[in-house]
């Protein structure tokens, strides 16, 4: 019966210094991430990702007559080293489109995102957004158009 009691203390203080040793190392960033990944560090281990970067992310237009319909290209860079996809691109108003690439964009390679605005009924400044939304990290990014909107008799 002695014996018996001194195995169940025997495995007891086993088990327990494995725990504080597991702790310990866990605490000092020592424990394998093979006993335990949690989706941060998962995260930061993986360096695969799509990175967009624009030439610039606002354009003014000036002064524009009203009814008139102007268009820019957003020219951008994928500068992460996987396929940079574009999900989406919504905007602020009605008067206002963004046309973009649908085919995924490889590492290193360019593309444009067209914004297109119509004045018609606008008038004074406008400011206008487009949300681009992509598998990236952040995953929106904001682009801005902007200009002043005259009507006829004041062109």
């Amino acid at each position: 019966m002695r014996n018996l009691l001194n195995i169940k203390y025997l495995l007891l203080a086993f088990a327990l210094t494995l725990c504080l040793t597991a702790c310990k190392e866990k605490s000092e960033g020592k424990l394998s991430t093979d006993l335990v990944t949690s989706p941060k560090s998962a995260t930061q281990t993986s360096n695969k990702q799509a990175a967009i970067q624009f030439d610039k992310e606002e354009h003014d237009f000036g002064t524009l007559l009203q009814g008139e319909v102007v268009s820019y290209s957003f020219h951008f860079t994928n500068t992460g080293n996987m396929p940079l996809i574009i999900s989406e691109v919504g905007s602020s108003c009605g008067c206002t489109v963004g046309d973009y690439p649908r085919e995924p964009i490889a590492p290193g390679k360019t593309g444009d995102i067209k914004v297109t605005y119509n004045s018609a009924g606008h008038h004074g400044f406008q400011s206008r957004f487009l949300t681009v939304m992509s598998n990236t990290n952040p995953a929106k990014t904001t682009l801005r158009i902007k200009g002043i909107v005259q009507t006829p008799d004041q062109y």
